[in-house]
């Protein structure tokens, strides 16, 4: 029997999940997303990852020690993203790799995430990132692609320790001030603009003028990645400026 090879060096092992099929339209992955299990255990995410009446899976499985398993080869499609939209993309399982983090997720009494988990996961996604030619912001939170629907890694994540290693996109946030901001029912070009930058960024929302549900949704899903101070879907000074600097950089 053949043994298989993780495509990553960081993975111990393969640990095959039959939940996978063909990318479409799209040669090799673009965009990394990352997860939490959102489980009471690592060992009943991945028994749900690897089970065929599931209909889900992921590329990587990072447990709290650091370990990391490979579930679907980097080639195929795998199941993690769901309804989802970053940048004009709407089937981010085609475009990326999933990896899952395992940690209960919001709804578990533990938030912080170990050292050791999180320095696999930046060996991991830089390995991943230089091997495809990812762009820094590419690498991204299920939250982001599904702001309705997600809030995971959560708020708690490390994204500046990430950055720190190499991995995705970061500017320290702006610090919070007084001054204007918006939220629900607010309406004007203002609103248009803000929405207009979330957009420019990546984040998938029609520009309506409106402080709608979407609206508030996707600065919430901004605000647990790039200013996690306060995540409460409120556009302040602080969420406004972090968001033009974060556009500034990515265009340099």
């Amino acid at each position: 029997m053949t043994r298989l090879v993780p495509d990553s060096p960081i993975a111990a092992k393969v640990f095959p999940s039959p939940n996978h099929g063909e990318r479409r339209g799209v040669a090799r992955p673009d965009s990394i997303i990352l997860h939490y299990t959102g489980m009471p255990t690592g060992a009943e995410a991945l028994t749900w990852l690897c089970n065929p009446v599931s209909n889900v899976s992921c590329h990587y499985f990072v447990w709290e020690d650091g370990h990391v398993l490979q579930l679907v080869p980097e080639a195929r499609r795998a199941w993690h993203a769901g309804l989802s939209n970053w940048a004009g993309a709407t089937d981010l399982n085609s475009h990326s790799i999933g990896v899952e983090i395992v940690h209960p997720g919001h709804e578990g009494e533990s938030r912080s995430f170990p050292e050791a988990q999180i320095a696999a996961v930046i060996r991991l996604c830089a390995d991943i990132c230089a091997r495809h030619g990812i762009a820094p912001q590419r690498v991204l939170a299920h939250s982001d692609i599904a702001p309705a629907r997600k809030r995971d890694p959560g708020e708690w994540f490390p994204w500046r320790q990430l950055h720190a290693g190499g991995v995705g996109h970061w500017v320290e946030p702006a610090p919070s001030a007084g001054g204007r901001f918006f939220g629900r029912g607010d309406e004007g070009q203002p609103v248009q603009a803000l929405q207009a930058m979330l957009g420019l960024y990546g984040y998938g929302l029609t520009i309506t003028g409106v402080y709608d549900d979407a609206t508030e949704q996707v600065v919430r899903a901004f605000q647990r990645h790039f200013r996690t101070e306060r995540v409460d879907g409120i556009a302040d000074f602080s969420t406004i400026t972090t968001l033009r600097n974060l556009i500034a950089s990515a265009s340099r």
